[in-house]
């Protein structure tokens, strides 16, 4: 959207801000539009796309205004939305320097890894506040103004190179989860054939201590050898990650816990680990496997965006 507004455009920001019934898409979901007709985002299945690039192609607001959908039978038949459901969509105009220094502003907090919240009044410029609390993705509107907090992206940390790390890579990439394949150690790095996935050879005490530390980070021991995966461990069940999680039988995963209470791991940050890892479904094969861990990343992930949503 940043692209657009440098280029002298204007754009438009559409933010589902309530839904009642079935909906394809959660609160808070956005879409973008360039006068230009480009468009970035979702907020249905592309139902209400064509006809929002409609509304901002042929008569674009110049302040923010509510759309409702879904509300008569004719409506909900026009614009095949899932049976009962009503959408209540803000579009919100952008335009300007400052519609650029707004959305660049918010694109720099979430990279820095800042939770934020939107302020938007119905008569007024947004603004930017820092979020204490982190407050999920959680959408608030008062009558006078939207307020949506948003977090950064999840990032994950895969410890160890193999057939599994090599679908959860995929599967976890694919539900917008951003994520880094470590492998510090030279026979399995050597090893690796899949150019389409980078290895980061560093330790992986050392990425959770400087990338992976923070409360929308995930970190999965993968590789089986205790020597990579409780180094990594031991750095993730004391850092603030959401997701902490080990692959191995019950009987290793036993196994691992005895070894990391003797190396001194105390026993509630102990108690945060998931071992086995995974949804129990139950799996065999590597994909299974993955299938099974990211059901259960994406679950946690819904789990911490909804947690302490009150604005």
């Amino acid at each position: 959207m940043s692209h657009w507004l440098a280029e002298g455009q204007r754009a438009w920001l559409c933010t589902i801000v309530d839904t009642w019934g079935s909906s394809p898409r959660p609160v808070g979901s956005w879409l973008a539009i360039a006068e230009s007709g480009h468009w970035s985002g979702s907020v249905s299945g592309g139902c209400l796309e064509e006809d929002l690039l409609r509304r901002t192609a042929e008569d674009g607001p110049d302040h923010p205004v509510f759309v409702d959908y879904g509300i008569t039978d004719d409506d909900r038949d026009h614009f095949q939305l899932p049976c009962g459901g009503r959408i209540r969509l803000l579009i919100e105009p952008f335009r300007g320097q400052m519609g650029l220094d707004h959305v660049q502003a918010l694109a720099a907090a979430l990279r820095d890894r800042e939770p934020v919240v939107r302020r938007v009044p119905i008569n007024g410029a947004p603004t930017l506040e820092h979020s204490v609390s982190g407050a999920g993705n959680a959408v608030h509107f008062d009558g006078e103004q939207l307020l949506h907090a948003l977090q950064p992206e999840c990032r994950l940390l895969l410890i160890g190179a193999g057939e599994v790390a090599r679908y959860v890579f995929e599967f976890a990439t694919a539900a917008d989860f951003a994520v880094t394949l470590c492998e510090p150690r030279e026979a399995f790095a050597a090893g690796w054939s899949f150019e389409g996935i980078p290895l980061d050879r560093r330790l992986p005490d050392d990425l959770i201590s400087t990338e992976f530390g923070d409360a929308w980070s995930g970190i999965l021991a993968l590789a089986h050898d205790p020597r990579v995966d409780d180094m990594g461990l031991l750095a993730a069940l004391h850092s603030r990650a959401f997701y902490v999680g080990a692959m191995g039988s019950r009987r290793t995963s036993e196994a691992r816990r005895e070894r990391l209470a003797s190396l001194g791991l105390e026993e509630d940050a102990l108690e945060r680990l998931r071992a086995p890892i995974g949804v129990d479904i139950p799996s065999k094969t590597p994909a299974e496997i993955a299938v099974s861990i990211v059901a259960d990343l994406i679950a946690a992930r819904h789990h911490l965006r909804g947690a302490g949503s009150s604005l």
